[in-house]
């Protein structure tokens, strides 16, 4: 129940009201209790999630919009208040203005098929050197089909982004678009977005924030950011996969042709012309992720019952208390300093492999993820071919963290 989240911010520590209610935790790996620091790729799902999908599919499971039974008015009104669900979760002013995808790289697509359609030669688009892949390849992509200039804005050694860089790339006023993470997969790094926004907004250009890790972490307010596009997943914030949101200015998606043509995004259908819905269903051609949109839904009710400030507070304590034990470890180097961080630390092991680091990690129970973390010009600007990382959730503790460094040292020894 929503009611029982809550999380004692006072007590940290004490979490087991919380954890009882993800039924992964309970399970062993090699024989160890499970140790799970990878919620950056994937967050486990709690009880409300896992029963929300099973009430939807054993009870009330019909295709959506189309149907005038009982049982598709059942499931329409199912999938269309989960829209109103992340509608609020963001801060929109209206679920017109959340079109659901299968995650953030979907939605960063759209955006880029469809708003960048409306970009000419000569106008530039604006990434940064943290970007996940999935906000650098589709922007090459449009700069290869439009004739776009793809600017890319630089980080600080400590992972930080070069704010006066950034100015720089916009000062021209050719600059049409900036996509920009809103908090690193890698380093953790939360950018300055209301500052990113005006910036943008001073030189003529949109701006979308790619929030797969920040929605997760802190609360989100589209219109207090100033923002023109949000994206999000919902895989990393408790939810299922193969769902996630992009919200969009109404007046955006109005203006954006389709990104996919077929049911239910049209309004009428000759063999000699086609005409759209209005937003959201111009960007939700065929079935969707009915189950799924309802999973996400009960993700963000539990989420809103734990609170955002609850979480927020948890998890710069589980950062805190990470980056006092891990630099103890011999060898062990943290990977950006930056100045605003989220619960994800990545680090490097001297002598130590980062996948090795990861593999006898998992012998002893404890998950991490390694490599370049879909970050390889990231990794490049560092230095480095890969990392380990260790990423927080709302379930994690401070004495899983401790158990990560003490078993670190012991790889290390295993080492030299």
């Amino acid at each position: 129940m929503i009611g029982d989240t809550t999380l004692e911010t006072k007590n940290v520590a004490d979490l087991s009201h919380l954890r009882a209610q993800f039924p992964i935790l309970s399970e062993t790996v090699h024989g160890k209790p499970l140790v799970f620091l990878d919620s950056a790729a994937s967050a486990q799902k709690p009880d409300a999630v896992i029963d929300a999908m099973s009430t939807m599919m054993r009870t009330q499971y019909a295709n959506i919009h189309r149907g005038l039974h009982w049982m598709s008015e059942r499931a329409t009104e199912a999938y269309e208040v989960a829209r109103s669900r992340v509608a609020t979760l963001l801060g929109a002013n209206a679920r017109e203005e959340i079109v659901f995808t299968r995650n953030s790289t979907e939605a960063i697509n759209l955006v880029a098929y469809s708003f960048g359609s409306l970009l000419k030669p000569g106008q530039a688009v604006l990434i940064s050197e943290m970007e996940h892949h999935s906000n650098i390849v589709p922007w090459q992509l449009l700069r290869d089909r439009v004739g776009v200039e793809l600017r890319v804005a630089p980080v600080t050694d400590d992972g930080d982004l070069d704010i006066e860089a950034y100015g720089d790339q916009l000062s021209d006023g050719k600059v049409a678009l900036v996509a920009i993470t809103h908090m690193s997969n890698v380093l953790g790094t939360v950018t300055p977005a209301r500052r990113l926004a005006d910036m943008a907004h001073a030189a003529g250009a949109k701006i979308l924030f790619d929030g797969s890790q920040a929605v997760v972490h802190r609360r989100v307010d589209v219109r207090a950011l100033d923002a023109d596009f949000y994206v999000f997943t919902g895989h990393k914030l408790y939810g299922p996969s193969g769902i996630g949101a992009l919200w969009a200015r109404r007046e955006l998606l109005e203006e954006m042709p389709p990104f996919m043509g077929g049911g239910d995004m049209i309004s009428t259908v000759t063999f000699e012309h086609s005409t759209w819905a209005p937003p959201p269903a111009k960007f939700e051609a065929g079935t969707p992720a009915i189950v799924e949109a309802v999973g996400l839904g009960a993700a963000i009710d539990w989420v809103e019952g734990v609170g955002f400030d609850a979480i927020s507070a948890h998890e710069a304590a589980l950062t805190a208390h990470a980056l006092r034990v891990l630099p103890e470890v011999p060898g062990l180097k943290i990977v950006g300093r930056p100045a605003d961080r989220g619960g994800v630390v990545s680090f490097t092991m001297e002598d130590v492999h980062p996948h090795d680091i990861a593999t006898l990690l998992d012998r002893n129970g404890i998950a991490v993820r390694a490599g370049h973390h879909c970050a390889e010009p990231l990794m490049r600007r560092l230095g480095l071919n890969a990392t380990a990382r260790a990423s927080f959730g709302v379930y994690t503790t401070e004495a899983e963290i401790t158990v990560l460094a003490e078993t670190l040292a012991r790889i290390r020894s295993f080492f030299v």
